[in-house]
């Protein structure tokens, strides 16, 4: 019989985390983090498949989802907290160490928990979204943009644009993305698009459209993406969105002074030694790792690193879950194969 998904809650004395978990609860653990605006269900296709490899899989609602704390402060959502709640969420599963996967904002988490517990890691994983030593924030996104298309006259800050924008009109920014959830998800959730590629990427342009969504203060109504969503995807999203804002999901943006600060305290100058697994996206534009130098700091400093180029965009987990398994699954016998053995 396949290991169910099943619903957990861990309460500490500073912070409630929700999670999904799958798999024997003496097997090997893989912590799948995801990133904005997500929830654990967006690790569907990985959970049960790994489950049945022989793994204890286990995804949390990152704080300011789903069912887990939801903090009204900016502060509260610096990546430091959340690497804390990870620490804990580990504690209380009784494991020293794990195995670390990370998506859009889970990446920063999981590159933090390498850089600054590197103890309680194997190995990590990250999909689209490379590791900075010095922080994922703008100061050390700008100098890796590509100028030839993204000229500074016309996106200063390239395609991280949006970044800024949340930055200048926090409010003006949650209010078009709450103003019809269930349209929000169904707008941002789409595959990639291999003709995108060599254009400015939507998010280089919100600060000059005054907004998401071209400065129309709300999203579109389009068609479902099948290959990203289905109804019941659709159906979650829009009521934890629906039920808790994004004020949280946003506030992620509005930290990378605290985030550069916590960088700067990782253990060996931020090197990372242990085994180091990345997917790049080739169809994300924004997360451009593939035409870009994005991702070269993070080459420096990892000693053993294993790179894999993905035929998606953004939303890799669900638009190719069966290459991004198989990826993980390759890199797990090449490298953690003492693991995966225990």
């Amino acid at each position: 019989m396949p290991f169910p998904i099943t619903e957990h809650v861990l309460k500490t004395m500073r912070h409630t985390t929700a999670y999904l978990a799958c798999g024997a609860v003496d097997a090997p653990i893989i912590n799948f983090l995801h990133g904005w605006p997500e929830l654990s269900i967006s690790w569907r296709h990985q959970l049960p498949i790994f489950a049945e490899l022989g793994f204890r899989c286990v995804a949390p609602d990152m704080r300011g989802y789903g069912r887990s704390s939801i903090y009204r402060q900016h502060a509260d959502y610096a990546v430091e907290n959340s690497v804390r709640d990870m620490v804990e969420l580990l504690d209380s599963l009784g494991r020293e160490k794990a195995v670390w996967v990370g998506h859009d904002w889970g990446s920063p988490v999981v590159w933090d928990i390498a850089s600054h517990h590197p103890d309680r890691c194997h190995g990590v994983a990250n999909l689209c979204v490379p590791y900075l030593p010095k922080g994922f924030a703008p100061e050390n996104l700008l100098p890796l943009v590509d100028r030839t298309l993204y000229p500074e006259n016309e996106f200063p800050a390239g395609q991280w644009e949006y970044k800024l924008f949340y930055q200048e009109n926090f409010s003006t920014a949650c209010a078009a993305l709450e103003a019809n959830p269930r349209d929000t998800v169904k707008a941002l959730f789409r595959k990639g698009d291999p003709a995108a590629r060599g254009k400015p990427a939507r998010t280089a342009l919100i600060r000059k459209h005054g907004g998401w969504f071209g400065g129309a203060g709300r999203a579109p109504d389009v068609p479902m993406d099948c290959d990203v969503l289905t109804e019941a995807d659709l159906a979650a999203y829009t009521a934890a969105l629906e039920r808790n804002g994004f004020l949280g999901p946003a506030s992620w943006y509005m930290n990378h002074d605290r985030n550069i600060a916590y960088s700067a305290k990782a253990i060996n100058g931020g090197r990372l030694d242990m085994p180091v697994l990345f997917l790049h996206a080739a169809n994300d534009v924004t997360c451009d790792t593939t035409g870009s130098r994005l991702a070269e700091p993070m080459r420096e400093y990892c000693a053993d690193l294993t790179e894999v180029v993905v035929q998606s965009g953004h939303w890799m987990a669900q638009e190719r879950p069966v290459a991004v398994n198989a990826a993980l699954a390759k890199w797990f016998g090449m490298k953690l194969a003492n693991v995966w053995a225990s």
